[in-house]
Parts: C-alpha cells; sequence; structure tokens
C-alpha cells in the first residue's frame, strides 16, 4: 500500500488518466509539427484524423467496459 492506495487503485488511475493526459499533451505535439511543418489543411487532416481515430478506440474501450459491467 502507497499512501493508502493499492497497487491495482495507482495503475488504474494513471491507465485512465495518465494515458488520457498523455493523448492530450501528443495532440499538443502533432498541432506542432503540422504547423512547423506547413503540412497545409490536407496533410494537418490527416495527422490530426490518425491521431483521432486512436483516441476514438481509447474512449470506447471505456464505453464497451461501462456497458459490459452493468
Amino acid at each position: 500500500m502507497i499512501f493508502g492506495f493499492t497497487e491495482a487503485q495507482i495503475s488504474g488511475f494513471f491507465l485512465t488518466y495518465g494515458v488520457g493526459a498523455f493523448m492530450l499533451y501528443m495532440l499538443f505535439i502533432i498541432g506542432q509539427l503540422a504547423w512547423q511543418s506547413k503540412a497545409g489543411k490536407f496533410g494537418t487532416f490527416v495527422i490530426f484524423l490518425g491521431l483521432g481515430v486512436g483516441m476514438v478506440g481509447f474512449a470506447a474501450k471505456f464505453v464497451i467496459q461501462w456497458w459490459l459491467e452493468r
């Protein structure tokens, strides 16, 4: 037990919020890369589409998990 939390509680918290925060940070990084490389509208769309599909999958995991647990 660390600070009154079990290892499972800590890992569950960081897998949920830590990965979500990391994805938001990646959104910022990819936006910076698209802007600095002057990717254009279509290039920026493709870059964010790739990241968006991963984010939708991450969100869908929680919806499916919620659906199965109720």
